[in-house]
């Protein structure tokens, strides 16, 4: 006698995870995200690029805590509800396994279906793409850049 296996079609969904910025929105998947941290001013070392704040303690590690908004030609800001977002890295460097981004809240979590819409929205530099959610924009940022970024200034 045989079984029969029967596979259920589901709809294709992703967690993601909605990271409020100064002044923009990035969407990331909820595993880019291996903890939030409360902000705290961090160590700043003269001579280095306006979009690296410093370096964050975290787990017995020293992290590199970015601007988002700076890296992609804007103005740093630090709100009242300023947080950090420790991120795993991608860039697959053995050394480097974590780098910390400057967020101003409490990132939000999403599901997200297949029939995700762009957005007809400009990129900025360090943005992969746009989507519509509801009546809000988020931006697909470039994690592998970013990281890259401290790599070419020889922080990383």
């Amino acid at each position: 006698m045989s079984q029969a296996v029967t596979t259920q079609n589901s709809t294709a969904s992703l967690t993601g995870l909605l990271l409020p910025l100064s002044d923009r929105t990035l969407l990331v998947p909820n595993v880019a995200l291996a903890e939030l941290i409360p902000y705290r001013a961090p160590q700043a070392t003269p001579g280095l690029p306006a979009w690296l704040l410093g370096q964050v303690a975290w787990r017995d590690l020293r992290l590199p805590l970015l601007s988002f908004e700076a890296a992609a030609g804007g103005e740093v800001k630090v709100g009242s509800g300023a947080r950090v977002a420790v991120l795993n890295a991608l860039g697959g460097r053995p050394h480097v396994k974590f780098i910390a981004l400057l967020l101003q809240g409490i990132p939000r979590s999403l599901k997200l279906e297949d029939d995700l819409r762009r957005a007809n929205a400009p990129l900025s530099i360090l943005e992969l793409d746009s989507v519509q959610l509801g009546t809000d924009v988020a931006k697909i940022p470039d994690l592998m850049a970013l990281e890259q970024m401290l790599a070419d200034a020889g922080l990383i």
